[in-house]
């Protein structure tokens, strides 16, 4: 599989929940390439081209990433954070997909940068419909910028006062 055309970064340490969102998402065709990851460091090396991933480019980021909040080695949030810290990274769409009900969670998550939020439905219909409509409107939908056409802080318009 390339990863120079990646579609998706699934982060996610759940075997059962990753093997569903795989199936969804080839099932529907909404990805034509998925990769997995399997913990926080090992999403961070891939985002940030480190390590391993370090044959990688910046450049050619993912068009989604589904992140779970609760990882190993290094926590969802602290993942988006450093994601959405980055101007080289901050476009990327980013849907936290996590089992967590916790408020806390989901406003923290919304305040570090995430696009979506959505609780993992505990059924395999349900689980599968998510991950489904979730790629068909990140993937399909959606009009994201360019990379690299993405307004910088200093290019952004000014609010009206």
């Amino acid at each position: 599989m390339s990863i120079d055309e990646l579609d998706i970064l699934l982060v996610e340490d759940n075997q059962n929940d990753s093997d569903l969102a795989l199936h969804a998402l080839r099932r529907e065709k909404s990805a034509t390439r998925i990769f997995v990851v399997r913990d926080g460091e090992e999403a961070l090396d891939f985002l940030f081209c480190r390590g391993i991933f370090a044959h990688r480019s910046v450049t050619d980021p993912p068009k989604l990433v589904l992140l779970d909040l609760k990882l190993p080695k290094v926590n969802g949030l602290e993942v988006l954070a450093q994601l959405k810290g980055d101007p080289r990274t901050r476009i990327i769409p980013v849907v936290i997909m996590t089992s967590s009900k916790e408020e806390r969670d989901l406003v923290t998550s919304y305040h570090l940068g995430a696009n979506s939020y959505v609780q993992k439905p505990v059924d395999f219909e349900r689980y599968r419909d998510a991950v489904k409509n979730i790629g068909l409107y990140w993937l399909v939908i959606n009009q994201p910028p360019a990379i690299g056409h993405a307004l910088q802080p200093a290019e952004q318009p000014h609010a009206r006062r």
